[in-house]
């Protein structure tokens, strides 16, 4: 089970560089088996609003959710201190320490570019590894 950070699914989204290795990825592990947290997804719609990929974005509601099964799940008020914590312990920004918190809560392997959390007790895949496992 994968938690698939943002840059993940933007490098998709904007057909960047590593955007094949993100089609493999996403090609090879059941929607069932991915989930994203609302940061995500609310950070992927800004996004692709401010460039002007708004039919983009209702294609990746429609494919990821609609279509697929990919799980939403979030963060409570309760998990905060946590994340605080994950901030201060790891030197995280709000947004990695987001998506760590969310990934221990939900017991999920975290699937990103980000090396940011390479130096946190879990770490994390690049979607070429997890393919792997």
């Amino acid at each position: 089970m994968y938690l698939v950070d943002t840059n993940v699914w933007l490098e998709r989204l904007l057909e960047q560089e590593k955007a094949a290795e993100v089609g493999r990825f996403l090609e090879q592990v059941a929607t069932e088996r991915l989930f994203i947290t609302d940061f995500s997804f609310h950070s992927i719609g800004i996004i692709m609003s401010r460039l002007n990929r708004k039919e983009g974005f209702m294609r990746f509601v429609q494919d990821v959710f609609l279509d697929g099964a990919v799980q939403l799940v979030h963060l409570e008020p309760e998990d905060i201190e946590d994340l605080v914590h994950a901030i201060d312990q790891f030197s995280l920004d709000f947004d990695d320490a987001y998506q760590y918190i969310a990934a221990e809560k939900y017991q999920l392997t975290l699937v990103s570019f980000d090396g940011d959390f390479d130096k946190t007790e879990h770490g994390r895949k690049t979607p070429s590894e997890a393919i792997k496992e």
